[in-house]
């Protein structure tokens, strides 16, 4: 019997007519409705028809996550009185509970996308929603983006709702054709915020890592929530780790403490979710409660302020969860929670000046995430570059050129980036394209139920007490009965059972051991990584790794590497998981990397010529050549010149001033005259080093390259302009006492330093291609007594001055009063009595 009460109580209700009136005329809408207001639950029954209104029709609902699957069909049967699995069902990953009468079918976006590719017609089906498409994540953008090519060039008749908990519904509106915009006001009692920072400064958190002092902070939070405030606490936490960390600080609290996450087992996410007629409860939680679940009986919730998001560093081959502070919008999406049912109170653990400074948003995962996985749904889309994708945000070229680089090491796109027949079986494994290499592959050679058992481990992270060692993680599997090793053999029957047929079954007579580290080694070939003393690694990538002190994998040959992070200005990453191999496996998992051959290069210090044999960056054999392919060397060359600038060369005092010369007459006169900066010198060394810099062969033979006469090779003498040099930049200029004095043209204005005595008589300003030279007096010792840039105007206002203060301290020399009409001179009054 259908609970019409309890459908009556929900406040989506009013907002139902809109929404069909929307779909009726545009075909798509956007459904703004807070968390609990029955968005997930009342408007998929309304939308079949299962309520009492309208024709029945088949609606597909996309969850984010399987617990939020699970738990929004299990609750829509519940509201029609009847079992999962009858006009209301679900689909996970290795999980269906549906029959034939199912009309509202509740599967996760993974496995929509799945069935889009299998099935771009959707035949058989209405509507389909994708739910908490605010939180941007990948798979659910790349649904939207299929579901609308859809709509465009199959199906112009599907509806397709995008519903969101937060009213930032302008781009989804947008990417779904202009549609209509439905709200849906919720129930919302007042919330009142209690700011509550540690007493003391705590570590951001970096990676995986979480300061335990921050997680200590929160246990007596909620020791203090449970003291202060009445009913169930929610408490916010990052990850796993973290929850099982404050769970075992709460001991002893008086209340039950529960934990949610998507790999808690079934039973406690039902009692939950179900609420306790008795007692308090404490329910510690990651994100998944943020939205995607609805807990009844909280009245207080405690933030951490901190949420899990991928990052991967291209650079070094690694991705994985990162630890970051939660956005504006995860702080209100929480605190929303305490206010469902009564007033209510949020403990957010930060101080209130930070709040202001922090994101608004969540950063949508197509920024940040490996894209390998959509990369390969776009290119069996049939839109290789996801360019032709209608989509809230592009993906980052750089991304998705590191995405299409695995994919072609992997066999699943040819080098146009067309999708192969390898590639489309690999997309409906259901994994990583990694993962799916390393299964198809690794059964070929271990067989397929083995392969399966690795695969399954290196899917979803073996808890931290399996350790470390990925062999050893297999046997504890094997025989756990926790709820990982559940999950773990789910997961190995759904794989082995998707090997079927594949002829993936037979596979050599390996030990287990080897076969784990050779599977590991398929999904992550730039990972294997050979010791090089002292506990530390090299991966095939060129980054360093080490595992943990006292891990066993330290005294190993070599290492295939599956998890790996780099903590804070560590050198090094840190080796979470990994299995130990030997060579033989090593070059057989990556062998594309393998590279034997000349290696001519500057090391830094000088050219290296060898014959070498490498697999990625890790050396394997090396020995000198002899005789190497000049061409080679003259690039090492370049490499040196570049990195360590011109200087390499051999610069005399004439060359670095013609140098300036140049720069000079570039600046004031520009072309034809050449640019001299080391950006342009070192951009084409050719033009200017040449035949010298071909004939070279070491950093010696550079040095013995004289820079000026290479200087002059860029004059202009095509133009004849070169014959100027020296009337236009002169490296000299004759004064009136007969001195030829150099000119220094390294600063901004050329300048001319000469003994004051020297310029007697000289009214006019020296100048170099029309610009006015720095003149820079000095003493009869040498020593600067004055500058100018005018001469006349010195003579007149400042020589009185420099006299008055220079003929006590030089009397030898003539300080005439009036210097204009004296002829200059570089000798004391005596010598010039004297001739």
């Amino acid at each position: 019997m259908i609970r019409t009460d309890a459908l009556g109580l929900l406040p989506v209700r009013t907002a139902v007519p809109a929404l069909r009136r929307a779909l009726d005329g545009h075909g798509t809408a956007v459904l703004c409705a807070p968390p609990g207001t029955g968005k997930t639950t009342l408007v998929p029954l309304a939308l079949a028809g299962l309520t009492g209104e309208g024709p029945v029709r088949r609606v597909v609902v996309a969850e984010p996550r399987r617990i939020a699957a699970r738990a929004a069909a299990r609750r829509m049967a519940w509201l029609l009185g009847e079992r999962t699995g009858e006009r209301v069902g679900f689909t996970v990953r290795g999980e269906r509970v549906a029959g034939p009468d199912t009309v509202v079918e509740v599967v996760t976006t993974g496995v929509l996308l799945q069935r889009l590719q299998r099935d771009q017609e959707l035949a058989g089906v209405d509507a389909v929603i994708i739910d908490e498409c605010h939180e941007r994540h990948l798979d659910a953008d790349t649904v939207a983006a299929f579901l609308l090519d859809v709509r465009a060039a199959l199906r112009p008749d599907l509806r397709l709702v995008a519903a969101s908990a937060t009213t930032d519904a302008e781009g989804w509106a947008r990417l779904l054709g202009d549609a209509p915009v439905i709200e849906a006001r919720g129930v919302s009692h007042p919330v009142e915020v209690v700011w509550a920072p540690p007493p003391a400064p705590v570590r951001p958190p970096h990676g995986m890592r979480v300061d335990p002092a921050l997680l200590s902070h929160v246990a007596s939070v909620v020791r203090r929530a449970l003291a202060e405030r009445d009913g169930d606490v929610l408490c916010f936490l990052p990850g796993v780790g973290e929850i099982g960390r404050v769970a075992g600080q709460l001991a002893g609290v008086g209340a039950d403490v529960l934990q949610v996450h998507g790999r808690a087992p079934a039973a406690v996410q039902d009692a939950v979710l179900a609420g306790s007629p008795e007692g308090r409860r404490v329910v510690l939680a990651t994100s998944v409660a943020e939205s995607s679940l609805t807990v009844p009986g909280v009245r207080t919730v405690v933030d951490s302020g901190l949420a899990r998001e991928p990052r991967t560093d291209h650079a070094r081959g690694l991705s994985a969860l990162t630890t970051v502070r939660a956005s504006q919008a995860a702080g209100r999406q929480r605190a929303g929670r305490a206010g469902r049912e009564a007033p209510g109170t949020v403990y957010r653990c930060w101080d209130q000046a930070e709040d202001g400074r922090l994101a608004r948003f969540p950063a949508p995962e197509i920024r940040v995430a490996d894209l390998t996985a959509f990369a390969l749904q776009a290119a069996c889309w049939g839109a290789p570059d996801a360019s032709g994708l209608a989509l809230l945000d592009a993906p980052p070229e750089g991304a998705m050129a590191a995405a299409h680089e695995v994919l072609a090491a992997v066999g699943a796109v040819d080098p146009d980036g067309r999708v192969t027949e390898r590639g489309v079986r690999m997309s409906r494994l259901g994994l990583h394209p990694r993962l799916a290499r390393a299964l198809l592959d690794g059964a070929a050679e271990v067989g397929g139920r083995r392969a399966a058992e690795v695969v399954a481990l290196l899917s979803e992270e073996p808890p931290r007490s399996y350790g470390d060692d990925l062999a050893a993680a297999l046997r504890t599997a094997r025989r756990g009965q926790d709820a990982y090793a559940g999950r773990w053999r789910q997961e190995v029957r759904r794989l082995s059972s998707a090997l079927k047929g594949d002829g993936g079954s037979g596979g050599r007579p390996v030990p287990d051991d080897a076969a784990v580290g050779l599977v590991a080694a398929l999904a992550f070939p730039e990972r294997v990584a050979r010791a090089r003393g002292g506990g530390a690694f090299l991966m095939a990538s060129g980054t360093g790794a080490e595992p943990g002190e006292g891990s066993g994998l330290r005294g190993a040959p070599w290492l295939a590497v599956a998890v790996a992070d780099r903590p804070a200005h560590a050198a090094s990453a840190r080796v979470r998981l990994a299995a130990v191999i030997d060579e033989d496996t090593a070059l057989l998992a990556a062998g594309p990397l393998r590279f034997a051959g000349e290696e001519v290069r500057w090391d830094g210090r000088d050219v290296v010529a060898r014959r070498v044999e490498r697999l990625g960056a890790v050396e394997l054999a090396a020995r000198p050549l002899k005789q190497p392919d000049p061409a080679l060397v003259r690039d090492a060359l370049v490499a040196g010149l570049r990195q360590e600038g011109p200087g390499l060369l051999r610069w005399s005092r004439d060359a670095g001033q013609l140098r300036e010369r140049l720069a000079f007459l570039r600046r004031v006169r520009g072309e034809p005259w050449p640019d001299v900066s080391d950006g342009a010198l070192l951009a084409d060394p050719g033009a200017w080093l040449e035949p010298e810099l071909s004939r070279a062969r070491r950093r010696s033979d550079l040095a013995a390259i004289d820079a000026g006469q290479a200087l002059r090779r860029l004059l202009p003498w095509a133009t004849g302009e070169a014959v100027r040099l020296d009337e236009l930049a002169p490296e000299r200029i004759e004064v009136p006492s007969g001195s030829r004095i150099r000119v220094e043209y390294g600063g901004d204005q050329p300048v001319l330093a000469v003994k004051l005595q020297e310029l007697f008589g000289l009214q006019e300003t020296p100048e170099v291609a029309g610009v006015p030279v720095l003149v820079h007096l000095l003493s009869p010792a040498g020593r600067p007594a004055a500058v100018t840039a005018d001469l006349a105007s010195f003579w007149r206002d400042g020589y009185k001055a420099v006299r008055a203060e220079l003929r006590g301290r030089y009397p030898k020399h003539p300080w005439p009063e009036d210097p204009a009409t004296v002829e200059a001179t570089r000798f004391t009054k005596a010598r010039l009595k004297r001739d």
